[in-house]
């Protein structure tokens, strides 16, 4: 039997500003209104699902004296591959170097080592992700996928059912 002992919190300080995976820090109101009403990718994400997320990821969170100003998490199995997700900076506090930040000690983290794969899904901000050793697709056509962007309006895609 496999024990899993669970992921020490770090964190790291630059001037005013912090970067922890302590779950308990995470502002999910205000992560939340984010996802929820600025993200295309997650417009309209219900607060429950945005929870059982959240309770299921490595997630960093990205603050300026305690307040929460930027986010993003993790979906791994910590040894072969990690998913990087829901990555954002407020508005008002882009352009200054603190998303480029957040992805370094994203990539740097102890338990994200040693990686076969990282998977990112983006439309923007392509330039932070290159800057990583993220690329394009090398064989798009062996990427595959089951997308269902209507299910946070609760619409059902049929789509490759039988």
């Amino acid at each position: 039997m496999i024990k899993y002992t669970g992921l020490e919190i770090v964190e790291t300080h630059k001037k005013e500003y912090t970067i922890s995976t302590d779950k308990d820090k995470l502002d999910i109101l205000s992560i939340h209104k984010f996802l929820a009403n600025e993200a295309d990718w997650s417009n309209g994400i219900p607060m429950n699902t945005l929870k059982t997320s959240i309770k299921n990821s490595l997630n960093f969170g990205l603050y300026h004296n305690n307040k929460q100003i930027g986010y993003a998490r993790i979906i791994s199995d910590y040894s072969t591959i990690a998913y990087l997700g829901d990555v954002f900076v407020l508005k008002e506090y882009r352009g200054n170097g603190l998303s480029k930040w957040l992805i370094n000690e994203i990539m740097e983290h102890p338990n994200l080592q040693g990686l076969r794969r990282w998977i990112l899904l983006t439309d923007t901000a392509e330039w932070l992700y290159k800057k990583f050793g993220f690329t394009e697709l090398p064989h798009p056509e062996f990427y595959m996928e089951k997308h269902n962007p209507n299910v946070y309006k609760g619409i059902e895609t049929t789509k490759g059912k039988a």
